[in-house]
């Protein structure tokens, strides 16, 4: 039972990795690049869809390792799934102080209601969100490492 929640667990953290990362990397970038101020616009229609299912993932999986941590206190790895959750900890408190307001405020602009400085607030995000992924990955690390 032990094994199938290490699995679960280390894949559900490794796709919030993924999806995190290309945020990021590469849909960001990509809005970033459209013509005019229309990038803002997706990141909104983004933080809408996105914001909808990320407090789940985040919650969730900080609960899964957690859980781990518990069943497998007496086992090799124990302390790197402890500092695994304590990382997902963190990046929970990062989002809910640091990146929801911002993502609230974004997903209701329009060409007509957004303030002056609605870059800037982005750009923000953007820094919070790069230190946000360091730290989920982090946490993914130590948790395929726990495994070996």
């Amino acid at each position: 039972m032990l094994t199938a929640l290490e699995i679960v667990t280390t894949v559900v953290v490794g796709l919030m990795v993924g999806v995190e990362f290309s945020v990021a990397f590469v849909m960001n970038p990509i809005f970033d690049a459209l013509p005019e101020d229309s990038g803002q616009l997706g990141r909104a229609h983004g933080g809408r869809m996105l914001g909808a299912v990320m407090p789940f993932w985040y919650i969730g999986s900080l609960v899964l390792a957690a859980v781990w941590a518990v069943a497998g206190w007496h086992h090799d790895g124990a302390g790197l799934v402890v500092v695994a959750a304590a990382l997902l900890i963190l990046s929970v408190i990062m989002s809910i102080l640091l990146l929801v307001p911002i993502n609230n405020r974004n997903t209701t602009w329009t060409p007509e209601n957004r303030p002056a400085d609605w870059k800037e607030q982005l750009n923000r995000w953007n820094r919070f969100h790069y230190v946000r992924v360091a730290v989920i990955i982090a946490a993914f690390a130590l948790l395929v490492a726990a495994l070996t």
